[in-house]
């Protein structure tokens, strides 16, 4: 199986976006856009916080070197650091999940990009390589749509996190010892929708993790949409547009607290009308600021804010301080008596900087 480079965020020297268009390309594209509408951003990252979206074209999107299109599946090369296996694992614990099914060591799912919804098998027969396979028909005639499911799967495994750092860092550290060792390779994985992110934090808020999953199939079947493909039925996360039309009556058969589905309704309108977006979040430029953007949200407190900047937007200091499972686990690896305290945390975690999401995340894992 060919190996290959992936380049990290600057595989480009510059992204040129085209401001009529707000869409960013990189150098090569063979896009001719007049001069005077063109706008010069140093990384990816910069063009996508001014809310530029990729070129279909040129598919910018992707790290250069990091993928291979092969139409009917495509390959993906992953880093050193990422283990299947592990991740695998990750997503098997998740008790009645209803988006993607586990077979025979592979991930299957049905991935929307805008009018399409491709059925994909995600496997990884081959060491630093993962390949992800169109089913039953569903292979996009468009190079785009196809680069579009390759950005989700990494986004959705993380793999465009280099986590040496952490590692490094872990080596020393009293709590991460042990977690990063028996879990070497296990990515954040993520909530790349961040309608599905907020969601599933408020649904759940102050419940344990088989009811959420429940609470979280209901609201899928009766208000998400489904593809058949090859005798399987895959659901489809609910959009903005499907629960900003609702009422906490039409809610009622989630047999969810009122609260709740007001929360839901509440986060579905703000995104109907642009006023809650990834762009927007990441555009502030700062974490404490994102996450009070969105603690200003009826329903969303520091625990599920932490929570959405941890698992969609990427932020690495998010840090969900007063989670639960958090306090299990160190209280478990440190054989404390009791739970401990925010001090504690705070002196346990000192030097996490810039890692504290990733540091949650292997904590969280070593519960189970």
């Amino acid at each position: 199986m060919k190996k290959n480079t992936i380049y990290p965020e600057w595989d480009a020297p510059y992204f040129t976006g085209i401001a009529t268009m707000k869409i960013y390309c990189f150098p090569w594209c063979k896009g001719q856009p007049k001069l005077e509408n063109t706008i010069q951003f140093k990384s990816r990252a910069e063009a996508e916080q001014k809310g530029y979206r990729p070129c279909k074209n040129c598919c910018s999107g992707l790290p250069h070197g990091s993928w291979e299109d092969n139409k009917q599946e495509v390959t993906l090369f992953v880093p050193k650091e990422f283990s299947f296996a592990e991740n695998l694992k990750y997503l098997s614990n998740a008790p009645n999940e209803c988006l993607f099914h586990i077979k025979d060591k592979r991930v299957y799912k049905a991935i929307p990009i805008e009018q399409e919804t491709p059925v994909v098998e995600i496997s990884a027969d081959y060491e630093n390589v993962m390949t992800i396979r169109f089913l039953g028909g569903t292979t996009p005639s468009r190079k785009w749509v196809r680069a579009a499911i390759a950005r989700y799967v990494r986004d959705w495994f993380d793999l465009d996190t280099d986590l040496v750092p952490f590692y490094d860092l872990a080596k020393t550290d009293i709590l991460l010892q042990k977690a990063v060792d028996e879990f070497h390779g296990l990515r954040n994985v993520g909530i790349p929708d961040l309608f599905e992110a907020i969601c599933w934090g408020i649904i759940g808020q102050q419940i344990n993790l088989t009811f959420a999953y429940t609470l979280k199939r209901r609201l899928v079947e009766n208000f998400g949409r489904h593809v058949e493909c090859e005798g399987e039925r895959y659901w489809i996360f609910p959009s903005p547009h499907n629960i900003a039309a609702l009422t906490v009556e039409d809610l009622a058969v989630l047999r969810m607290t009122v609260k709740k589905c007001e929360y839901l309704i509440g986060v579905a309108q703000l995104m109907v009308e642009g006023k809650l977006t990834k762009e927007r979040l990441l555009d502030a430029g700062d974490y404490k600021k994102a996450e009070k953007m969105l603690t200003k949200i009826r329903g969303i407190g520091p625990w599920t804010a932490n929570y959405v900047l941890m698992r969609c937007l990427r932020i690495p200091s998010a840090f969900p301080i007063d989670d639960v499972g958090l306090h299990n686990a160190i209280k478990y690896l440190r054989g404390m008596e009791n739970k401990p305290t925010k001090e504690e945390i705070l002196q346990l975690s000192a030097t996490w900087t810039n890692w504290e999401s990733y540091a949650t995340f292997y904590l969280w894992r070593s519960l189970y």
